[in-house]
């Protein structure tokens, strides 16, 4: 398969980078604005796996160049099979301190970012592509909410209800949209929303699940937010 994931650089996005490569089976473009992790990336990856085909970019998806990025994607993996849009931030204020300018940088982050990023990769999808979207629980409906995660968790059900609208959009071009609202697995951005909270799921474990879900979901599942919790709310 040949595959994107944004936010490539840390957490699940890592983990999950690192188990799509290992295999050997993949082509994976990896995508993150930290370069230096990117470099820890391949230095484990093709060190576990010296035949591993991974192409990490420094790329921020709000603000870096769409054009150079797709020439990126063509010289190195052609057309795309499997897309993961992971990358993301969090704010964690009171709704009273939080400003308009923390609303829109959820935005950009969490839901425009990844419409530009499918936006300018449809044209290299593969009939029968999967487009997987990174959402949260916190956007999940009826799930429990948290004091300080209204723009994040507002951010990421906007993702949701994209997900759904584009798995209609384009059913007939046979491109597989879903969503994964993902509870807590033990990352930096866990620690950063619930400082000193332990999860029990560890970071590597919900990478595999992701790398799995992307390669297997769009046989199953079309249009679908699909919570990935031990709980639910």
């Amino acid at each position: 398969m040949k595959i994107i994931i944004t936010g490539a650089s840390s957490g699940v996005g890592f983990e999950a980078a690192l188990e799509l490569i290992l295999s050997g089976e993949h082509e994976v473009v990896a995508l993150a604005r930290s370069e230096d992790k990117l470099k820890k990336l391949y230095e484990i990856g093709t060190s576990l796996n010296p035949d591993a085909r991974l192409f990490p970019a420094k790329f921020d998806i709000v603000h870096d160049d769409y054009s150079s990025l797709l020439n990126f994607v063509k010289d190195r993996i052609g057309h795309v099979d499997i897309l993961i849009n992971n990358a993301g931030q969090l704010i964690n204020k009171p709704f009273a301190e939080t400003t308009q300018l923390d609303f829109a940088e959820m935005l950009q982050s969490n839901l425009l970012g990844h419409a530009k990023m499918i936006h300018h990769m449809l044209p290299l999808l593969n009939e029968n592509a999967h487009v997987v979207n990174i959402g949260s629980m916190g956007g999940f409906q009826g799930s429990v909410k948290f004091p300080g995660l209204a723009a994040y968790s507002a951010s990421k059900a906007a993702l949701h209800t994209l997900t759904e609208c584009l798995a209609f959009e384009y059913a007939e071009q046979k491109i597989r949209f879903n969503c994964l609202a993902l509870g807590s697995a033990q990352t930096e951005m866990l620690e950063h929303a619930f400082p000193g909270y332990e999860s029990p799921v560890l970071a590597f474990e919900m990478g595999k699940y992701i790398a799995d879900f992307a390669l297997t979901g769009h046989k199953f599942f079309n249009g679908k937010v699909i919570p990935v919790a031990v709980t639910t709310p």
